[in-house]
């Protein structure tokens, strides 16, 4: 195995190793601070954070906002002050050491006011800002207002392109590094594009290199490419380290600190991890967002798979072969269906699915009528916490908070499901079996690693220790 050696990123000499931001209350100041501290990129979660009392308690986001707008201001506010907690927290505990990073998401709601909002209290703490999800062309704006490197998550050269020619061409001598985020292997949101395929993933290496040649065209041969998704130990990438044709390369962890002593996920979902096979990572396209995302095959996924399945085209007037009239709804507003199709909907009622939900594409699915009251009451306790959102209609920007179109039943309360797992009772196995469990698709290599033999979970800092070895 090749010697990991130092590199330069964000202004400083580094070890090529970076903890992978990971969404509501998984990458915390804790786990930030201790993988800075061992000499990389540390990095904590900027998507509503949890923030603590003056006891150190944690505060519980709870909103009371009556209009959705109001819950929206209420989000941001948490998010601000969870943001600067961690940050606080990663920088006392790195001791100087490292990079500490804050990662956005450029959907989510009130991207710019909740990472400026941060920034503008954590001065001389906070490095650099990692920032996917959508199209940041406004991230090198932010970061030169605050004096801070910026980290753009891609999964394309053309998508790196299009932004330095937009945006940061203009803040060049900031760009830390681009993120290289593999969309058929990286845990969470994954970025790819219609023309590609989800079932039939890419060796990343050609891509890469595609990369690295538009970002020399740029000037930016230096400029490290920080390698994400599908990475497990550094003896499988060897060919990477010190290839001239990349240049400088560094590599992102983002499930692998998942099961660390400072990881702050409850025991069982720790637990859940060990027993993962290959094939139980599932990449999705439920997500409100829109985008593609990675998460464990759980009865959450599965039960979004069956209320997908569970769905019909329908007509408002008798045409074609929709014929057959069938009552939608308490006051059986009718629609019309096709014979073959109705007579599936009289089977999926015998079976219990009783209640027709209206979908914004003239379909109906059918669900069972306590999810139906799950569905309308997380829709109508929307607090905006993406810029836009399928599920519940929301649009930070539309003149009504509304993106235009009818909310869509075939997904789910993202904030709601990433919030209840990441704070569920450390041995509730309920929990992380009905909610949305994100990881990447290496993360059933923990069931036959031999490091994680035994029970053995290891400190940020053994794991660090043990990526630094190659294994």
């Amino acid at each position: 195995m090749k010697l990991i050696n130092a590199i330069r990123m964000g202004g400083t000499e580094i070890l090529p190793l970076v903890e992978g931001g990971k969404g509501v209350a998984v990458s915390s100041g804790i786990t930030c601070g201790h993988w800075a501290a061992c000499g990389g990129a540390g990095t904590f979660s900027a998507v509503n954070a949890d923030s603590y009392d003056v006891q150190g308690q944690l505060i519980t986001q709870l909103y009371h906002g009556r209009t959705r707008r109001d819950r929206h201001e209420e989000l941001i506010a948490y998010a601000i002050e969870g943001g600067v907690a961690q940050a606080q927290h990663a920088y006392d505990i790195s001791g100087g050491k490292g990079r500490i990073h804050a990662n956005i998401l450029w959907e989510m709601g009130g991207a710019e006011r909740v990472i400026t909002g941060i920034l503008e209290r954590t001065k001389g703490l906070v490095n650099g800002i990692t920032c996917g999800a959508g199209m940041p062309y406004r991230l090198a704006e932010i970061a030169a207002k605050f004096n801070v490197h910026y980290y753009p998550i891609v999964s394309s050269g053309r998508a790196f392109s299009a932004l330095w020619k937009r945006a940061y061409f203009k803040v060049a001598h900031l760009l830390g590094g681009v993120v290289y985020e593999d969309p058929w292997l990286a845990g969470g949101h994954n970025g790819l594009s219609n023309s590609e395929d989800p079932t039939r993933p890419e060796d990343p290496f050609p891509r890469v290199l595609a990369l690295r040649k538009i970002m020399r065209e740029f000037g930016l041969g230096e400029t490290p490419i920080i390698m994400a998704g599908g990475v497990w130990a550094l003896e499988e990438w060897e060919d990477w380290i010190d290839n001239p044709d990349l240049g400088p390369v560094a590599f992102q962890f983002g499930t692998r600190p998942l099961l660390t002593r400072e990881s702050p996920i409850p025991a069982s979902w720790k637990e859940r991890l060990r027993t993962l096979k290959p094939g139980d990572v599932f990449l999705n396209r439920f997500s409100p967002t829109g985008f593609y995302s990675s998460a464990v095959n759980n009865d959450f996924i599965q039960e979004l798979r069956a209320r997908n399945e569970r769905q019909v085209a329908y007509t408002p007037e008798p045409v074609g072969e929709h014929l057959v009239e069938y009552g939608v709804g308490a006051r059986k507003r009718s629609v019309y269906l096709t014979a073959p199709d109705y007579a599936r909907v009289k089977d999926w009622e015998d079976a219990g699915f009783t209640e027709a939900l209206r979908t914004p594409d003239s379909t109906l699915i059918f669900v069972a009528p306590g999810k139906a009251e799950e569905i309308h009451t997380d829709q109508v306790n929307c607090m905006g916490c993406l810029s836009q959102c399928r599920f519940s209609n929301w649009s930070q920007e539309g003149p009504d908070y509304d993106n235009g179109k009818k909310a869509d039943p075939r997904s789910f309360c993202i904030q709601k499901t990433l919030q209840d797992i990441a704070h569920a009772n450390p041995e509730d196995e309920a929990a992380l079996d009905h909610n949305l469990m994100f990881a990447g698709h290496n993360a059933y290599r923990f069931a036959t690693d031999t490091f994680y033999s035994n029970g053995f979970i290891p400190t940020v800092r053994e794991l660090f220790e043990r990526l630094l070895t190659g294994k």
